[in-house]
């Protein structure tokens, strides 16, 4: 049975949060801008053997739309209170993306007491560097500032950047184009002037310690796309050196490769049960 349920998490700010399963729960927390409905494919897997629970984080999808707390920093302490006001426990924790970010910056708030392990899908945990040659990056500094100042300032700008990041790093085979536009359409439901906050504070976050640290506590797989493999699986070799690595598809993997995915998080959690 499937459970949709809004979560208070500070003053008029709601969370979507779908709770589908029973047994050890996963917690799947999306990227920037994205719904839980990119996770589909997790959903209806794991559910026949864990509790799965998906969110919008605030200001995405059926979540309220707040023009306050659209950082990482706020996103760790709401999912603290989703974690709190579902009573979670023994909790794998999955982000994706700059929900990755959401996860390190709640481990920093509130430590491993309830977490059994960690999967973190595509994502470094510092994603600007002078370095970029050598470092796990987004991208060279002058081309992240150029998608600040010229794609995230209208929709259309963000609309364009959705379409071009999508069909060049998020699926590797070609989208047809109702793919397009409802993959489109999952990051438009936050607005531009927000999506522009959360990319900022994205870009600007640094959670090596905190990766460092994960990986030394509890069980912690990463799985990286294809396209920066060599780079990415460097340096989480040399930042998080006890993590499991993994290589899979583009950045949207786990809903292009969804049965390879899940094989690889279905294998992760059975050695660490």
């Amino acid at each position: 049975m499937v459970t949709e349920r809004f979560v208070e998490v500070d003053a008029g700010v709601e969370l979507f949060v779908q709770d589908v399963g029973s047994g050890d729960p996963i917690v799947f927390i999306p990227g920037f801008t994205f719904t839980t409905e990119v996770f589909t494919h997790q959903v209806e897997h794991f559910s026949k053997t864990n509790r799965v629970i998906v969110l919008d984080p605030r200001s995405h999808g059926r979540s309220s739309i707040t023009l306050e707390g659209n950082d990482y920093v706020t996103h760790g302490t709401d999912l603290a209170k989703v974690i709190d006001a579902l009573e979670l426990k023994n909790v794998t924790l999955a982000g994706w993306s700059f929900g990755c970010l959401t996860v390190w910056e709640y481990l920093k708030q509130n430590g491993y007491e309830n977490v059994k392990s960690l999967i973190f899908i595509d994502m470094s945990p510092k994603a600007l560097s002078t370095n970029h040659e050598e470092d796990w990056v987004e991208g060279p500094l002058n081309d992240i500032g150029a998608i600040y100042n010229t794609y995230l300032r209208n929709a259309a700008g963000q609309r364009e950047f959705i379409k071009a990041y999508t069909t060049s790093v998020m699926v590797q085979r070609d989208v047809t184009e109702d793919e397009l536009n409802w993959l489109v359409e999952q990051s438009l439901k936050t607005p531009y002037y927000i999506a522009a906050n959360l990319f900022a504070s994205g870009m600007f976050s640094d959670y090596r310690e905190e990766a460092k640290e994960a990986s030394e506590t509890v069980p912690t797989m990463t799985i990286v796309a294809d396209h920066w493999a060599d780079t990415a699986v460097r340096f989480t070799q040399k930042i998080s050196p006890k993590s499991s690595i993994e290589v899979l598809g583009g950045h949207l993997m786990f809903w292009e490769h969804s049965k390879e995915f899940n094989e690889l998080v279905e294998q992760f959690l059975s050695v660490e049960n």
